[in-house]
């Protein structure tokens, strides 16, 4: 057995539910058993009424959206430069006690990106940049949803197809590891829209940090215009 989050939209804040699931782990690295949990997974969120249509968002999925949405796959038209994935967006927006952030990983695969020595040498995490601002690391997933939705909504094609789904996945994501999860940033993404709070949160990034967690008002990030 294993334990994994399922994700669904919510009409109110912090606008994600979080369910922590029991289910059936087939163990091996092939993809046709990380199928198979996902499977596992999917069917227990049915029979618990959590969702109707699961989506599992990863390079594992059977959908070819939830491929799609990996954040190895997610692309980002760049002005004047190749697209670049999601994921380089994230790992080149660190900054540690003793570098970065490094935006030479812009240029590499999602895989150099995310398996750069530096990362791990370079100290702790301290915040994350994303052209003038600086972005806390406390909430732990702000900066990650706030890019993702970003990278989501260039992106038309996914945006509208995925509101056809009710519950999110990652077989990857293990929360007693990380942090951060793709299908929770989908999830909000559906919320949001659903919300009708989308453009508003997507055009001021104090606004979203206010929408997003139960903080104190006062205390926000300067209006984000432009983030890679």
């Amino acid at each position: 057995m294993a334990k994994r989050p399922a994700f669904t939209p919510s009409n109110l804040a912090p606008f994600i539910c979080e369910h922590m699931l029991d289910f059936q782990w087939h163990a091996g690295f092939a993809v046709s058993q990380k199928q198979k949990s996902i499977a596992e997974l999917h069917q227990v969120i049915v029979a618990k009424n959590i969702g109707k249509r699961p989506l599992e968002i990863s390079s594992k999925s059977e959908a070819a959206l939830g491929v799609a949405l990996s954040a190895f796959n997610l692309m980002i038209q760049r002005k004047q430069k190749p697209s670049v994935a999601l994921e380089n967006v994230f790992q080149s927006a660190k900054i540690f006690e003793r570098g970065g952030p490094f935006r030479d990983l812009l240029e590499v695969s999602p895989l150099e990106a995310k398996r750069d020595p530096r990362l791990k040498e370079s100290g702790n995490l301290t915040g994350f940049r994303s052209r003038d601002e600086i972005w806390p690391i406390e909430p732990k997933t702000l900066f990650y949803d706030w890019i993702y939705i970003n990278a989501l909504h260039r992106n038309p094609e996914l945006t509208q197809a995925i509101l056809e789904y009710d519950a999110f996945t990652d077989i990857e994501f293990n929360p007693a590891k990380s942090f951060n999860c793709q299908a929770r940033s989908v999830a909000l993404y559906v919320a949001l829209t659903q919300c009708g709070q989308l453009e508003k949160a997507l055009e001021d990034s104090a606004y979203y940090r206010q929408l997003v967690i139960d903080d104190d008002p006062s205390s926000s990030i300067p209006v984000q215009q432009s983030w890679i």
